[in-house]
């Protein structure tokens, strides 16, 4: 189903996206004229209207799984707020948007079953969007309720340009392109299979894994402490399908009850399967899409490339096992 889709539209919609975060970061966050904005609200909203309004118009039957929705933005957004996203957005697309627009874009597809549905981040990793850290525009594609494409836009992402890079699957292939436009590149994960060659990349945010888990995972696995990097965002699954990286895990703190949110990984799974790696739950079980707006039969995520995965399950495993016999 996915080969007849031309993914040109989402290209386009992504691109103009980053702009408008490049925008909303140098009025709000290196400007001290800040005007008592929010710069993630206006940014969440203004880029998820815009890839909904692309897609209402390139894949109209289509379904969208995305976190806002046109009751939020009305109800709980300011006046002010609104009026700078329709700002935004007039000056993105060339042409007078008004907030009705921006309710009837954002609630474009919003429950409806479909064969293809779009699971849109407008802006995933906050707090690395605010610290001018690594963010990613992410618009992943379920197929039948199974990742089979992806676009992720990666602003941070370390390039000689500076300018960050594109990442795109489709057709189970992956491909990497300079975010200013360019050539795409196939791209496929590394063929790293001794532990102590192994890269690893976690979340910086400790609310969303536990680190020390994590730690002790890797540890088991027979990997050096020091071949980590903290990164935030879905750039991580991008490491591991471009080959820069090789392991992320996330375990959820002890007694966490926070669930893991499809938007967050349907795009990064999507793009590291179609790289040649591998991304399970921690009994290497596949991610299940299939539940709404979150994993909620997954208890964590492993994305590997492939070689190492057998011995990162045997570890989490060690490592589970040794927190049950603790807790006796």
């Amino acid at each position: 189903m996915t080969k007849s889709l031309n993914f040109e539209p989402i290209f386009q919609a992504v691109r103009q996206a980053v702009a408008i975060c490049r925008t909303v970061q140098e009025m709000h966050l290196v400007s001290a004229q800040k005007a008592g904005h929010e710069p993630v609200t206006i940014a969440d909203y203004a880029v998820q209207a815009l890839i909904c309004r692309m897609i209402s118009r390139a894949f109209p039957d289509d379904a969208i799984l995305a976190e806002e929705q046109g009751g939020q933005f009305v109800e709980l957004v300011s006046d002010s707020e609104r009026a700078e996203v329709s700002r935004l957005l007039t000056e993105a697309l060339g042409e007078r948007v008004t907030q009705a627009d921006i309710v009837r874009w954002l609630d474009h597809g919003y429950d409806r079953d479909a064969e293809r549905t779009w699971v849109i981040d407008p802006i995933d990793g906050t707090k690395g969007f605010l610290a001018l850290r690594s963010y990613v525009v992410a618009v992943g594609l379920l197929v039948d309720k199974q990742p089979a494409g992806a676009v992720i836009a990666a602003p941070g992402y370390p390039t000689p340009d500076r300018q960050g890079a594109l990442f795109y699957a489709q057709y189970g292939v992956a491909f990497r392109q300079p975010l200013s436009g360019g050539a795409l590149r196939r791209i496929r994960v590394s063929d790293r299979a001794e532990p102590a060659l192994l890269r690893a990349v976690e979340s910086v945010d400790k609310s969303h894994a536990g680190h020390e888990r994590m730690a002790r995972v890797r540890a088991a696995a027979g990997m050096p402490a020091d071949a980590l990097e903290r990164l935030d965002s879905m750039e991580k699954y991008a490491r591991i399908a471009a080959g820069d990286a090789d392991v992320y895990l996330r375990l959820p703190r002890l007694r966490s009850q926070r669930p893991h949110m499809v938007w967050d990984h349907a795009a990064g799974t999507a793009l590291v399967q179609a790289a040649g790696g591998r991304v399970t739950d921690v009994d290497g079980s596949p991610l299940d899409f299939s539940q709404g707006r979150t994993l909620a039969r997954n208890q964590g995520i492993i994305a590997s490339n492939g070689r190492v995965h057998d011995r990162l399950l045997a570890a989490v495993q060690q490592v589970l096992a040794e927190e049950a016999r603790g807790s006796q």
